[in-house]
């Protein structure tokens, strides 16, 4: 699903205009993106955390010049569903599983 696909979703599901639906969600996204910038984590209960975490330095290597490379200790996004979410999703059957590996190899 798209954002474009959730946008209309939400909108005929409640009534409001896609175009208020769309300030709301790119609100929304820049609402995390500003929060987790700042290294809050982000607690939604019964979705999940939107978490800042902290890679540690190390060496990685270039391959192809044979070189080996510092990696500095950065920060990345990450997301943990709560359980009430993970309980949701071990229900579903394989058959209603949409992938988009499985979507490319057919196009192929």
């Amino acid at each position: 699903m798209r954002k474009a696909d959730l946008i209309n979703r939400i909108a005929d599901k409640t009534g409001v205009p896609k175009v208020d639906v769309l300030v709301t969600i790119e609100s929304f996204f820049k609402e995390i993106k500003t929060t987790m910038s700042q290294g809050e984590n982000i607690y939604i209960r019964g979705f999940g955390t939107y978490l800042v975490k902290k890679r540690a330095a190390k060496i990685g290597r270039n391959i192809k010049k044979n070189l080996s490379v510092h990696i500095p200790e950065h920060y990345i996004p990450a997301f943990k569903p709560s359980k009430e979410f993970t309980a949701e999703l071990k229900h579903l059957k394989p058959e209603n599983i949409k992938s988009n590996i499985e979507e490319t190899e057919i196009d192929a």
